[in-house]
């Protein structure tokens, strides 16, 4: 009979040797600042980075140096100008600084939903996956089903249900979108709970808890990123279409709302771009600067990518 080797002695099964995304870093661990300068050499990173910091500024700092957006002033339907950077609507509201403070309420549902859809795909996706059996069964089921109804269809019944607020709008957003991310999940742990470091830590004894904190959610990473910054995308999407189509709430502005108000005054009708232009731009830009963070992301996180990148 083999004796047991002591603890002291035990072989590192931290799960990194055999996935794909993490063997190459973890073969010749580099320092952070090396790390960081790798990171920061992808030009889609730094490009993503720094749109999204500029808009992440702008909903935190801006509404300090404004006034109150929804007050109504004697200029009714200006186009941009030197006192009204871009312009007013047909009730004399500056158009700028509704834009300003609906930035803070976008990024503000848009990471809120997007974290609770990310932390819901993980628990079911990794936690059924690595049970099994008919955890996994029921789970999967639960996914399944998520994923057959129609996403907007469903969002717009259950927000007319619910009503509208910031929290449900929310909850709402995050009910339909975890699925597609936990189906990912799962088939991804289903491949890693077979591996060689995690069969030997389960012949070591260690809990479920550590194995997958440990052993699989690291090798996970990568993924558990894309998922959650595509996540913010859909969840400003989406809400931007609850808003547009008034089943949001009015009082809280967003770029949603911001179409919402154009689309009911007939700006576009009327020749008011100043007043719908800038939230949809801002849409599109906020998704552009995501998607380049993923991209480069991945040039730094999957080895493949980046043995292709030029030096």
């Amino acid at each position: 009979m083999t004796a047991r080797p002591s603890p002291d002695h035990r072989p590192s099964w931290s799960g990194t040797a055999a996935h794909p995304l993490t063997v190459t870093a973890l073969a010749a661990p580099a320092p952070r600042a090396g790390r960081l300068r790798a990171a920061l050499r992808s030009r889609r990173l730094r490009i993503g980075l720094g749109v999204l910091a500029v808009l992440v500024l702008t909903a935190l700092l801006g509404p300090l140096f404004l006034g109150d957006p929804n007050e109504i002033g004697p200029d009714l339907t200006r186009s941009p100008s030197a006192a009204h950077w871009l312009g007013t609507t047909q009730t004399g509201q500056d158009v700028f600084a509704q834009f300003v403070v609906a930035t803070r309420g976008t990024l503000l549902i848009g990471g809120a939903a997007a974290l609770v859809a990310t932390a819901v795909s993980v628990v079911v996706g990794i936690g059924g996956g690595f049970a099994g059996g008919l955890t996994d069964e029921a789970l999967s089921l639960l996914s399944n089903v998520f994923l057959v109804v129609p996403g907007l269809p469903l969002v717009i019944v259950v927000a007319a249900y619910v009503g509208a607020g910031t929290a449900s709008t929310i909850l709402v957003i995050a009910l339909t979108t975890w699925a597609a991310s936990a189906r990912v999940l799962r088939a991804q742990t289903l491949s890693l709970r077979t591996r060689d470091y995690v069969l030997a830590a389960r012949l070591y004894g260690e809990s479920r808890r550590r194995i997958v904190l440990v052993e699989i959610l690291p090798n996970e990473l990568a993924i558990i990123v894309s998922q959650f910054i595509f996540a913010v995308i859909f969840a400003v999407l989406t809400q931007a279409s609850l808003a547009f189509l008034g089943l949001d709430d009015p009082a809280n502005l967003t770029w949603g709302t911001m179409l919402y108000f154009a689309q009911n005054a007939e700006a576009l009708a009327g020749g008011s771009w100043w007043w719908f232009v800038p939230p949809g731009l801002a849409i599109a830009v906020l998704g552009a600067a995501l998607s380049l963070i993923s991209f480069g992301l991945d040039e730094i996180l999957d080895p493949r990518l980046r043995a292709r990148r030029p030096r």
